[in-house]
C-alpha cells in the first residue's frame, strides 16, 4: 500500500518567534517599560500641578508660544509636543511596523492575520461603542470624539506589567507590541483622513521634495548610503515643517519619512540585518520612549478635575461615558472576539502552554489608550474645551480600569507564566539557543 502523506498540522496562533526576533523584541519591551514609568510620572506630575494651587503656573507654561510666525511655526509648547515629539514617536512606530512587515514575523501572510485582524477588531468595535453612545446625546460635536478609544498605548501597558510583575510568554509580549503598533498605524490614518483640515496642496506638493531627497540618500547602495543627520535631519525636518503648513497633522511626517527608509533583510534562523531602519529605531527609540512621549504626556494630561463635584459632572458626560465603556468592554471584546474568530474559522489553536483566559488577559490589557486618545482628543474637540477635558478624564479612567481587570486576569495566571519563562531560558544543549526556540526553529522548517 502505498504511503499516505501525513495531513499538515493545523496553524498555531502565538507560536514562538525565531530566538534573533525574541531577543530584538526583548530589548524593544525593556526600552519601552522604562518609558511607561516616566509616562506615568509625567501624567501623576502634570495632574498634580494642574490640580494645585499654583495651576495657573502650569496652563501658563503649556500655553507659552515659541518659534517663527512669518513660517506659522509660532506654536504653544504643547503644541509643539503634539505636533512635534509626537512626530518622532510615529517615526519609531512606522519604522516598526515596515520591518515587521518586510522582514519580521508579520511578513508571513498565516502570522500577520491573526495581529492585524485582532488590531482592526480593536479599533472598530470600541468606535461603534462610542458612536452609539453619543448619537443622539450631543450632535455632531460629541461624535468628533468618536477615534478616541481607538488606541493602544504600549509603553502604558508595559508599564502595567512591570508594576504587576508577570512574566507574560514572549509570544504574548510580540502580539502585543505588534497590535500596538497596528493601532499606531491606523490611528495615523484616521488623523490624516479625518482629523486634518484647511488643505494646502501647494504645500503638500513641496513636501514632497525633501522627502524625496531624504529617500533617495537612506536607499543608496551600501556603499554611498547616507546615515550623517546633519543631512537627514535638516530634509527630515523640512519635510515635517511643510506637512505641517499643508493643513495635514504634522505627525504624518513621522510615518512618511519611516516608511521611505529600508530594512534589513533577515538572514539565517531569522537573524535581523542591521539595516538603515534597525539604526535609526535603536538611536532614537529611546528618544521617543524616554522624552518625547512622556513630555507629551506631561502637556497633555494636566486636567483641572474640579474636586469630587468636577470629577462627577466629567464622568457624567455622554463623551466620558463612550469612552470608557470603548476603552474597557469595546477594546476587550474587539481584540478577543477577533483573534477567537479567525482562529476558530482557519482550524488553527492555541500554540503549546497558552489558553484563551491568556488571550483575555491581553484583550483586556489593550484597553489601556493614552499617548494617542489624548491627541486625537485634543484635535476632536480643542485643547482646554469642555469636552476635551472630559475626555481626558475618561481616557485616565477607562485605561486605569483595564489596567486593574487586567492586572486581576494576567496575575492569576503568574505562576504559570514563570514556568513558561525558565522554559525560554533553558539551554541544556549548551548552544546558546535555548531549547524551545530550537524546536520551535524546526517546527517551522517542517511546516515549510
Amino acid at each position: 500500500m502505498a504511503n499516505r502523506p501525513h495531513p499538515a498540522a493545523p496553524p498555531r496562533v502565538f507560536s514562538r518567534s525565531s530566538f534573533p526576533e525574541y531577543q530584538r523584541i526583548l530589548a524593544i519591551l525593556r526600552t519601552e517599560t522604562v518609558g511607561g514609568g516616566l509616562l506615568l510620572a509625567a501624567t501623576v506630575a502634570a495632574l498634580a500641578w494642574a490640580n494645585s494651587p499654583l495651576a495657573d503656573g502650569y496652563f501658563a507654561l503649556r500655553d507659552v508660544k515659541i518659534g517663527y510666525a512669518p513660517w506659522h511655526l509660532e506654536l504653544s509648547l504643547g503644541h509643539w509636543a503634539s505636533d512635534g515629539l509626537l512626530a518622532v514617536f510615529f517615526f519609531i512606530a512606522g519604522l516598526e511596523l515596515k520591518r515587521e512587515f518586510v522582514a519580521g514575523e508579520l511578513r508571513r501572510p498565516a502570522k500577520a492575520i491573526v495581529p492585524v485582524a485582532a488590531a482592526v477588531g480593536g479599533v472598530a468595535l470600541p468606535a461603534l461603542i462610542y458612536v452609539v453612545l453619543n448619537l443622539g446625546s450631543g450632535g455632531a460635536e460629541t461624535l468628533k470624539g468618536w477615534a478616541i478609544p481607538t488606541a493602544t498605548d504600549i509603553a502604558f501597558a508595559l508599564a502595567v506589567l512591570a508594576v504587576i510583575n508577570t512574566h507574560l510568554p514572549a509570544a504574548l509580549r510580540t502580539f502585543l507590541l505588534t497590535l500596538a503598533v497596528v493601532d499606531d498605524l491606523i490611528a495615523i490614518g484616521i488623523i490624516a483622513f479625518f482629523y486634518s483640515g484647511g488643505l494646502e496642496p501647494l504645500m503638500l506638493l513641496a513636501a514632497a521634495a525633501p522627502l524625496a531627497l531624504f529617500a533617495f540618500l537612506v536607499n543608496k547602495p551600501v556603499q554611498k548610503r547616507v546615515r550623517s543627520w546633519y543631512l537627514l535631519l535638516p530634509l527630515a525636518a523640512a519635510t515635517w515643517g511643510l506637512v505641517h503648513a499643508s493643513g495635514i497633522h504634522a505627525t504624518v511626517a513621522g510615518v512618511l519619512l519611516a516608511f521611505a527608509v529600508p530594512v534589513g533583510a533577515s538572514g539565517k534562523e531569522g537573524e535581523p540585518a542591521a539595516g538603515p531602519a534597525e539604526t535609526f529605531e535603536h538611536r532614537l527609540r529611546p528618544l521617543s520612549a524616554g522624552f518625547a512621549v512622556p513630555v507629551f504626556a506631561f502637556f497633555s494630561a494636566g486636567v483641572a478635575l474640579g474636586g469630587g463635584e468636577g470629577l462627577g459632572a466629567a464622568l457624567r458626560d455622554p463623551v466620558a461615558v463612550g469612552i470608557v465603556l470603548a476603552l474597557v468592554v469595546g477594546k476587550t471584546a474587539g481584540v478577543f472576539g477577533t483573534t477567537f474568530l479567525i482562529t476558530k474559522t482557519t482550524r488553527a489553536r492555541l500554540d503549546d502552554g497558552l489558553a484563551w483566559i491568556d488571550v483575555a488577559g491581553l484583550a483586556t490589557l489593550a484597553g489601556v489608550g493614552f499617548t494617542v486618545s489624548l491627541l486625537i482628543a485634543e484635535l476632536g474637540f480643542g485643547a482646554g474645551s469642555p469636552h476635551d477635558g472630559h475626555a481626558k478624564v475618561a481616557i485616565l479612567a477607562g485605561s486605569l480600569a483595564a489596567a486593574v481587570l487586567a492586572a486581576v486576569v494576567l496575575k492569576a495566571r503568574n505562576r504559570h507564566y514563570r514556568r513558561v519563562a525558565r522554559e525560554e531560558q533553558t539551554d541544556d544543549d549548551g548552544d546558546g539557543v535555548p531549547d524551545v526556540f530550537t524546536r520551535a526553529q524546526g517546527a517551522r522548517s517542517a511546516n515549510e
